[in-house]
């Protein structure tokens, strides 16, 4: 994959181009091109990938601090009778089975997430929100906006809406989310359930907890068009909006608690979705899919593979999927990296969590290091080492060598049930110009968790079984999905 924000005759809208080839270029092209050079090539790049670096290290952020609230407050009893309740939440008469979205990257906007269309209100009205594994809470920017970041798009207005309705805070759902700190008193039984969601330094929404109706617009599998009107979803109306949000209206969130999208849609639906992206050099009419329901080809698929979902922590997040590593491979070797560095701790730290909001990997130290001194070590015998890109590293000077001759060793991640998931290099690697690749992981501080990001699932069909707490993955090409 070419990360380039530069455009070219082969370039895509997605910020990735394809690699040039002039034959008539080949005999002037010194064999080894010198550092300065490459320097100045890769400073049109440099700004796209710091811009989504700090968006990815803003979302760590982010998904710490959730963590370390959720430790704080917790109400196990009340959560957990509102969560039987939600099953009957907008519930069809007769469950219309696997359901089919696209996905638009963001890349486009500056975003290495992923866009889904959202009808919500009635009437309805079109909303793209951010695609998110790692949260719960949906929400959108409403009016009247106090402080809100600019969109794609008007505002939603829940005045225009005939199935808006405000939840108060005497509600027993009002305890499900994040309230503003110090808590806002409730002085009257009408008065609206007030949040607080804070996505790190810079990002965070805040308003009142509602239900809206959305409706499900999405493909069947015979090839047409169906609506469902789902009543009753709880999401978040926000009044005062700041962060990285890259012009869409909100955030739909996947994760595992009863507040998400796919939790509350689990009568729709049952208890499974999956995904498949479709890699960055894919033309721009090409969209991922996000599939709800059972996918029957998906299961049958000879390469499936399952991990299970790491459960029973008592000061783990319920909101994110864990998945538990047992050793890391470059090249098909294990590391010589203690298990237990994989392990949650008896506080609630470390882990490895999957998520779709995440640009890149990251793994906590010390594992990083051991991963980055690997695959230095693998590939500087046949290309030289290049140290001065500002936020990838190790970087390599391919230049002068055939692409069909450059050998990239490949990342493996072995889990404690025996699975191994093999990533093709293309996965684990970032091409900046046509003589630069760089390792397209990075590490966090050994007191947070380790991430899968979504540039390593790429043309993985990913699928989220909540139902038999598992994690399936197998390579495909997410095009012809």
């Amino acid at each position: 994959m070419r990360f380039s924000s530069a455009s070219s005759s082969t370039s895509n809208d997605c910020g990735f181009s394809s690699k040039e080839h002039d034959p008539s270029k080949e005999h002037t092209r010194e064999s080894v091109k010198p550092q300065s050079r490459i320097k100045q090539e890769t400073k049109r790049t440099t700004h796209s990938v710091v811009d989504l670096q700090i968006q990815d290290l803003t979302r760590i952020q982010t998904l710490h601090a959730r963590f370390n609230k959720s430790k704080k407050q917790k109400n196990e009893k009340v959560r957990k009778k509102i969560t039987s309740d939600i099953s009957l939440v907008g519930a069809p008469e007769v469950s219309p089975g696997k359901l089919i979205a696209t996905l638009e990257s963001g890349m486009t906007l500056g975003s290495g997430e992923y866009f889904m269309d959202v009808l919500v209100g009635t009437p309805p009205k079109h909303f793209s929100l951010i695609l998110d594994t790692g949260s719960d809470l949906n929400w959108l920017q409403c009016l009247p906006c106090y402080d809100c970041f600019h969109q794609n798009g008007m505002f939603y207005d829940p005045k225009t809406s005939a199935s808006f309705k405000n939840i108060t805070c005497n509600d027993p759902r009002c305890s499900l989310i994040s309230s503003p700190d110090p808590p806002v008193q409730c002085e009257s039984d009408n008065q609206s359930c007030p949040y607080f969601y804070w996505y790190g330094d810079r990002s965070n929404t805040t308003g009142d907890f509602a239900v809206e109706t959305f409706t499900v617009n999405l493909a069947t599998t015979e090839g047409g068009s169906s609506e469902y009107k789902v009543g009753n979803m709880m999401f978040g109306c926000g009044h005062w909006n700041r962060g990285l949000f890259s012009g869409a209206s909100g955030l739909l969130g996947l994760g595992r608690g009863p507040l998400s999208f796919s939790s509350q849609l689990q009568s729709l639906y049952g208890h499974s979705f999956s995904y498949c992206l479709v890699d960055r050099n894919s033309n721009t009419n090409v969209s991922s899919k996000l599939i709800f329901g059972e996918d029957k080809d998906l299961l049958n698929h000879t390469n499936l593979n399952f991990t299970s979902f790491v459960n029973g922590k008592e000061n783990s997040v319920e909101t994110f999927y864990y998945i538990q590593i047992k050793s890391i491979l470059v090249g098909g070797k294990a590391l010589d990296i203690p298990e237990e560095t994989w392990n949650i701790s008896s506080d609630g730290d470390g882990g490895t969590i999957i998520d779709s909001g995440t640009t890149l990997s990251y793994f906590a130290e010390p594992a990083y290091e051991i991963i980055k001194n690997k695959f230095a070590e693998k590939m500087k015998e046949n290309y030289p080492i290049f140290r001065d890109f500002p936020v990838l590293d190790p970087c390599f000077n391919v230049s002068g060598i055939e692409e069909n001759n450059i050998h990239l060793p490949e990342l493996g991640i072995a889990f404690v049930d025996g699975t191994v998931w093999n990533f093709p290099a293309e996965n684990s690697f970032i091409w900046l110009s046509e003589d630069l690749v760089c390792l397209a992981i990075l590490g966090t501080p050994k007191s947070t968790f380790s991430i899968i990001g979504n540039y390593q699932q790429q043309n993985f069909h990913i699928l989220y079984d909540t139902k038999r707490s598992r994690l399936g993955f197998t390579p495909t090409k997410c095009a012809d999905i």
